[in-house]
């Protein structure tokens, strides 16, 4: 028997032999039918004599409904509401149908009913309920032999809404899925008590104890749009328990509108991370941007490929994505093209650094508006190439700003960052020097020059979080700095929402400051990434400490002590107030600066970075000599 049960699980019946069932179940319900008409006695002998031609006709109208419906072609053991709905709605037209044949021949040929009418629609009823009954029972063995109890991982699924039971339907669906489904948690005191299809709806206090008494090994997430917070909360609590959380994604990003179970995903530490949505001045930002031309200046980067896609939702006349990264560049132009972004996008190979090519853009395209985000970034290599980074951060910001005077650009919006703030390394010292240029540069221009600083966002390129990412997959260790280490973290989307709004907000002169909320300690960040993994620390990967690298900080800020804030209209983003520059005085310290590049000598180089920020101290690294002299 067992064999029989794996051959028919393994190889399709044909779709003949279903259709040859369906009509022995119709023949079926018909005798059961007249039995019950009868009330199980004798069927009367005019009726009786009739009885030949009732089967024939009766499974005639089914066997042409069958084929004309095609009910006999769908896979059985995948049975679901839709194919019950159908065979539903094919049998009662083809019982009306017999209906009319019935009045027919009384009014025409016979004078008299071939089939009670009681009988049509006792065998309707019966026919619906065997052939839906018996596809689902099937439906029943078929995942039953596939995943016997004894094999199944327990689960809990949170939320007991709609996705919630799509999800459950999912798993019940996946003939590869071993999962099975022994509660739901919703915190709705109306679904509490409750069961659906067959599963108990528990409160969210009862979690832990579902999880004890059950031996669950993971929770599945499918509450949409559910509050950072509120999701924190759960994850935190599965994870005590060493729990493996789970998520579904949008419904917006289910396969033709049907979740599979291979979207439901592992929760990010992204997910984590994220704050409540921002809400955004979109009329602002529209009035800005909308049939505009936008350079964007590092559009290969995490930052500023995001940017052109936020910027692409306003349907400016045309994006110039800029940048010298070549491959990343070509990716970024293939996914606009496959997700259909109509807005007119120009693809520009080019270096900052590079005046002529610089100014054959702005020539060509004459832009509007500029978000300049090409920069080096990575504080260690920096550190150790100083030259560099004076040549891309310094220079090719000076760059791009003066063309966009000359081309009366109307606004140059430039992506800083929380370590130009009291700088103690090469990188942030760099972009520091870039905004006291574009500061005070726009002291004498037409152009509003405005620059966002914000600290250290989820996923971008050589990040933290998929170094991490990486370890694990790798079987460990995770590397950390220091023990105590802490970083301000902001979701890429995130970041360049409020780099939007704050260019569309700026008057020109301002330093925008981007509230990044609670500073993040590194390990903690590490811990739970183990966890999310569903690995052990130490056990599974280990933490090990390798020391600061050059230039770095312990703990990052975003305002220096000697400067305030003041705030905008938006909770989110505040106006630093910083020491101001005399553009003549910038431009010669910045000139002489440019000219030591040629001498490649680091160390005149650092020192006279020192002196146009008096801030920058070294921290870890060589150049502290420079500071104690």
């Amino acid at each position: 028997m067992h064999k029989i049960l794996e051959y028919f699980w393994k190889y399709n019946l044909p779709r003949w032999s279903i259709l040859i069932i369906d009509l022995i179940i119709c023949a079926f319900s018909l005798t059961l039918a007249f039995f019950l008409r009868f009330n199980f006695k004798s069927i009367p002998p005019e009726d009786l004599k009739n009885l030949p031609y009732d089967y024939a006709l009766v499974l005639l109208v089914r066997l042409l409904a069958f084929v004309i419906s095609k009910t006999y072609k769908g896979v059985v053991r995948y049975t679901g509401g839709k194919d019950a709905s159908r065979i539903f709605a094919i049998v009662l037209l083809s019982s009306f149908v017999l209906y009319i044949i019935n009045i027919f021949t009384r009014q025409i040929l016979l004078g008299y009913y071939i089939i009670p009418h009681s009988v049509i629609i006792i065998d309707a009823l019966v026919t619906i309920f065997i052939m839906i009954s018996s596809r689902l029972a099937i439906k029943a063995i078929y995942f039953e032999n596939k995943n016997p109890e004894k094999q199944k991982t327990q689960v809990i699924i949170y939320g007991a809404g709609e996705s919630g039971i799509i999800t459950k339907r999912t798993l019940d669906r996946d003939a590869a899925v071993r999962y099975k489904v022994v509660g739901f948690i919703d915190d709705d005191v109306k679904k509490v008590g409750r069961s659906l299809e067959g599963v108990f709806v528990y409160p969210t206090s009862k979690l832990g104890e579902l999880i004890n008494d059950n031996e669950v090994e993971s929770v599945i997430i499918s509450i949409q749009n559910l509050p950072p917070h509120k999701k924190n909360n759960i994850i935190d609590e599965c994870l005590q328990f060493g729990v493996r959380v789970l998520n579904v994604p949008p419904v917006a990003k289910w396969i033709n509108g049907e979740l599979s179970f291979n979207q439901i995903k592992s929760i990010n530490i992204e997910e984590l991370l994220e704050r409540e949505p921002i809400k955004l001045d979109n009329a602002l930002i529209n009035e800005q941007l909308n049939h505009k031309t936008i350079l964007i200046t590092g559009a290969a980067g995490s930052i500023g490929a995001e940017l052109a896609r936020q910027c692409a939702k306003f349907n400016p006349s045309s994006l110039v994505l800029l940048d010298q990264a070549e491959s990343p560049l070509h990716e970024l132009e293939l996914e606009f093209n496959e997700n259909g972004v109509t807005c007119k996008h120009e693809v520009v190979i080019g270096d900052v650094r590079n005046k002529d090519r610089m100014r054959n853009v702005f020539n060509t395209f004459k832009p509007h508006i500029v978000f300049h985000a090409a920069a080096y970034k990575h504080v260690p290599m920096m550190e150790n190439n100083p030259s560099e980074s004076i040549l891309t951060n310094i220079l090719g910001t000076k760059t791009v700003a003066d063309l966009a005077v000359e081309f009366k650009v109307e606004k140059f919006v430039m992506i800083s960052t929380d370590k130009a703030v009291n700088p103690t390394n090469v990188m942030g010292a760099s972009k520091r020097i870039a905004e006291i240029y574009t500061q005070s540069l726009g002291k004498t221009a037409q152009t509003k020059f405005i620059t966002t600083r914000f600290g250290n966002v989820l996923g971008s390129n050589g990040s933290v979080i998929p170094r991490f990412k990486k370890q694990i997959e790798e079987g460990g260790p995770i590397t950390i700095t220091h023990p105590d280490i802490t970083r301000f973290f902001m979701t890429i989307p995130e970041a360049c929402q409020l780099v939007l709004e704050a260019g569309c907000m700026g008057k020109g002169g301002e330093i925008f400051v981007f509230d990044m909320g609670q500073s993040v300690k590194i390990v903690d960040l590490a811990r739970k990434m183990i966890k999310l993994s569903g690995l052990k620390e130490n056990r599974d990967i280990k933490i090990i400490y390798t020391g600061l690298r050059p230039g770095e900080k312990l703990f990052e800020e975003l305002l220096a002590s000697s400067e305030n804030t003041l705030p905008t209209h938006h909770q989110q983003i505040l106006v630093g107030k910083v020491r101001e520059y005399e553009f003549a005085e910038v431009t010669q310290f910045i000139n002489e600066l440019i000219l030591l590049f040629n001498t490649q000598d680091n160390t005149r180089i650092v020192s006279k970075m020192k002196d146009i920020v008096p801030e920058f101290v070294s921290n870890n690294s060589v150049f502290q000599t420079l500071d104690k002299n």
